[in-house]
Formats: C-alpha cells, sequence, structure tokens
C-alpha cells in the first residue's frame, strides 16, 4: 500500500492577517504498486500532452481553473482512495498546536493517519520533503509513535521532492480540491471535488 500525503492552506494561526481558514491535510491511497504506475504515467503523459517540460509541476494554486479541472478529470477513473482531515482553525483550542506551526502540521497528519479505520495498514508513507533533515527525522519518530501504535498503519515513511513525483503532485491537486470547497466566496468551490467524488473515501471535518 502506497500512501502520498500533502497539504492545502497554512499551518499559521494569524487569521486576521492573512492565515487561510482552514488546512486540509489528503491522503491519497494505492492498494497496488500497478495502480500507481499507471496514474503517474497517466499524470506524465497529460503534462507531454500540454506540451510542458518534464520538471513542471501540477499544483493547484499555481494552476488555471482549466489545467484543475482537465487534471482531475484525467486521473478520476484511475485506481485510488482519497482519506482527508480538514481543521477549521477557529475551533482549534490548544495553546500548543496554535503557536506552533510544525507541531499544528504534524498533529494533523498523525490525525488522518492514526484514524483510518483499518483503512490504511502498513503503509509506505510518502511526504513532501522540503523540510531540513532534523525536522524528518524528528517528524518520522513522532509519526511512528503516535500514529502507529500497534505497527500496523505505517511500514516506511520517505519525504521525496514533489517537483519529481507525479503522485505527490496528484496528493496537492485533491488537497487543493478539499481545501476550495470550504472556501464559499469562491464560485468554483464545489466543481472540483464532484469530478473525483468516486475517488473520496472519507473526509473528516475536524471540530
Amino acid at each position: 500500500m502506497l500512501v502520498f500525503i500533502d497539504d492545502a492552506g497554512d499551518a499559521g494561526f494569524k487569521l486576521e492577517k492573512g492565515s487561510s481558514k482552514h488546512f486540509v491535510i489528503a491522503c491519497v491511497i494505492f492498494d497496488d504498486n500497478l495502480d500507481a504506475e499507471e496514474t503517474a504515467l497517466k499524470i506524465k503523459r497529460l503534462r507531454r500532452s500540454l506540451k510542458w517540460r518534464d520538471d513542471h509541476e501540477f499544483k493547484f494554486n499555481k494552476a488555471s481553473k482549466l489545467v484543475r479541472l482537465t487534471f482531475l478529470s484525467e486521473i478520476k477513473s484511475c485506481n485510488f482512495r482519497v482519506r482527508a482531515i480538514v481543521a477549521d482553525k477557529e475551533v482549534i483550542r490548544s495553546p500548543e498546536l496554535r503557536t506552533n506551526n510544525t507541531k499544528f502540521y504534524n498533529y494533523m497528519i498523525k490525525e488522518v493517519l492514526s484514524k483510518s479505520d483499518g483503512s490504511i495498514k502498513n503503509g509506505s508513507i510518502r511526504l513532501d520533503g522540503h523540510e531540513d533533515r532534523a525536522y524528518k527525522k524528528a517528524a518520522a519518530t513522532y509519526f511512528r509513535q503516535q500514529a502507529n501504535p500497534r505497527g500496523s498503519v505505517i511500514n516506511d515513511m520517505k519525504f521525496v521532492n514533489s517537483k519529481n513525483d507525479n503522485l505527490i503532485q496528484l496528493a496537492d491537486m485533491v488537497a487543493g480540491s478539499i481545501l476550495r470547497s470550504t472556501q464559499s466566496n469562491k464560485t468554483d468551490k464545489d466543481e472540483y471535488l464532484k469530478v473525483i467524488k468516486k475517488r473520496i473515501e472519507d473526509i473528516w471535518y475536524f471540530k
């Protein structure tokens, strides 16, 4: 089982100064390596059809509405599952989480992994590896201890570069679609999740 994780929104709590009201962690889960390979290849072919460079990332925040819908329509028939957590920051009361972005980020990942109701088993977890080495080591230890109490959820964990990983880019596009659905002031808020609704296994609205 392969699990690709990315986020949308930001982990900050300065809501009056521009921090996002919601924060999303999305897990894209493949039960078979072949399904993952076929999905990655489909994304690569889509990039070529757009005449983009091979290192051009699909990122929800930087994509046009047309590219978002084209991407999601292309992968909606692929064999993967989505589990996600959406946090409304206004209901987060813990001073520790509200004042430490890294702890809040890690806590949300821990929550979505540990409460997967048996849906994630012995997963090879892949996270966007833009943080430093000290963070990676501490985070891997935290997730193993907190999200993997009986050793049944996480088999291994690696940090990968999203620029070189089509399936982390898929997780970004899914997370962005979920976040957009919370933004009532956006005219396209309902359009993206509608395309991939059959791939959604669970979205947990953390309150």
